[in-house]
């Protein structure tokens, strides 16, 4: 069955997240592909959309030789090349190798192994290498890190290894390319700055609005136009701070030396709370001609979906937020930390805690919890989504199949249809979650009813979570 031509947006930006969602069938060619093609892209006269792999084939195309339809997944990109190399990174400090990224995607290392090798031309281990000598060489040129830190920091394991790898790579030892960089900018001390580029237009002060309404008092804060928080990555804590560095269309990013061995996943995770991978210009054409929302995206363009740094921090914030305000989310929300998390001391005063883990939540009881001003039924919520947490029952992350995550929150006693969409939005990075009967979205689309929301959101399909964002920061006038 034809899917609707809006999906061409998406196509055309080859967006990852959309593999497997749909295929195109180019009729000027009579050959069908996957979203993320790197062919030319066609007119959008010349596309067909379909649901899946046999309706196209039925529909008379054959499939494309480069990006190969029969590798792509049931819903989320887990056999694109970019992607995988994404989960490879973001766990490389986690201890997390090839066979559990394969059972975490219903894959096979060999079909990992095969994939990467199909789309990106070299191995897993290849793969790995590249983006640690980058990371390096991005510490070299950014930071006064010693050599020997940065090669652990980048993962290397060792300075031989690390100074042979460079070395080959770039045929100049690290030291030199130290050497060749000014002191400008360079931090010293305990620690050090980066810089993480996004596509401008970036509505910094958007999104900063958005988190600091929501930060959960002692474990984060937005302090003088920079974001904070403290940070626990397996054994290693510390925290960060977040500018902006709009002239070199970057934010950046201050981190305590601590963090270093955890370096990759730390900077990955700050990419997906700030959706550094967007494409507003592709979003932004898009709505342009939407009645609705190209009104807003003309006021701002750089609009941002804010994603979650620590998952099951934000789910249990979206659980204080049920049919409340912002404002009294917040205030259960630094109670919580409060009451649970563990003291931290850090050089500011406003981060004071780090985050409660899962297995330490899921070890209370009903009454703990009420005694922060919780209610019972938010409490067992927390309670249940803790110990799925824990156990590994429950997996919410970027990448993960949006419909099955949301059918296993729906589960949940206590969590519906919105906090199970606003999960999906920020923590799984889904771009088209839409969380119905929003009291935001409601009201200002003019106070629609639910039923009437969910029909106008249709047409903004696939980039609802965008159109979310825009009508939540832009009251609709009669």
């Amino acid at each position: 069955m034809d899917m609707p031509p809006d999906y061409y947006s998406a196509f055309a930006a080859r967006d990852a997240r959309f593999d497997g969602v749909f295929f195109v069938g180019v009729t000027s060619t009579g050959i069908y592909c996957r979203p993320v093609c790197t062919a030319k892209t066609p007119k959008p006269a010349n596309c067909r959309f379909f649901a899946n792999a046999q309706s196209a084939e039925t529909g008379g195309f054959r499939p494309c030789l480069r990006c190969r339809p029969e590798l792509a997944p049931g819903y989320a990109p887990v056999d694109d090349g970019a992607r995988i190399a994404q989960q490879i990174s973001a766990r490389l400090e986690e201890d997390m190798g090839l066979d559990d990224i394969a059972a975490q995607f219903d894959l096979s290392t060999r079909q990992i192994r095969r994939i990467i090798r199909a789309e990106m031309g070299v191995s897993p281990t290849q793969l790995i290498q590249s983006r640690r000598l980058l990371l390096a060489k991005q510490l070299l040129t950014e930071t006064a890190l010693p050599v020997t830190e940065i090669a652990y920091a980048s993962g290397c394991g060792s300075l031989r290894r690390f100074n042979d790898a460079f070395l080959k790579r770039y045929r100049m030892p690290p030291s030199r390319l130290r050497q060749q960089i000014k002191d400008d900018g360079i931090v010293a001390g305990d620690s050090s700055t980066l810089l993480l580029s996004y596509r401008a237009p970036y509505d910094w002060d958007g999104i900063l609005a958005f988190l600091g309404a929501r930060a959960l008092k002692g474990a984060e804060a937005v302090v003088d136009g920079h974001y904070l928080r403290t940070v626990r990555l397996g054994k290693y804590k510390g925290w960060v701070r977040v500018g902006h560095a709009p002239e070199k269309s970057a934010l950046t990013v201050e981190l305590s030396h601590t963090l270093l061995p955890v370096l990759p996943v730390l900077l990955g995770r700050l990419r997906n709370l700030f959706d550094l991978g967007a494409r507003p210009d592709v979003i932004a054409a898009y709505f342009a001609h939407d009645k609705t929302i190209g009104r807003m995206v003309k006021r701002n363009p750089g609009q941002r979906v804010p994603g979650a740094f620590d998952v099951f921090e934000l789910t249990v914030r979206a659980i204080l937020g049920q049919q409340v305000t912002v404002k009294a989310a917040t205030t259960l929300g630094g109670r919580f930390i409060e009451g649970f998390g563990e003291k931290f001391k850090t050089p500011f005063p406003e981060l004071t805690h780090l985050s409660p883990l899962p297995a330490a939540i899921a070890k209370l009881d009903e009454g703990d919890i009420a005694r922060l001003g919780i209610n019972g039924a938010r409490a067992r919520s927390i309670l249940a989504l803790a110990a799925g947490f824990a156990s590994g029952a429950l997996v919410l992350e970027p990448g993960v199949n949006p419909d099955a995550a949301i059918r296993q929150l729906d589960d949940i006693p206590g969590i519906g249809p919105w906090t199970a969409h606003y999960i999906a939005m920020r923590a799984l990075r889904w771009p088209d979650a839409f969380p119905t009967g929003d009291i935001g979205v409601l009201n200002n689309l003019g106070g629609v009813s639910a039923k009437e929301a969910d029909k106008m959101s249709e047409k903004w399909r696939p980039w609802r979570s965008y159109a979310v964002l825009h009508i939540w920061h832009n009251p609709q006038k009669n």
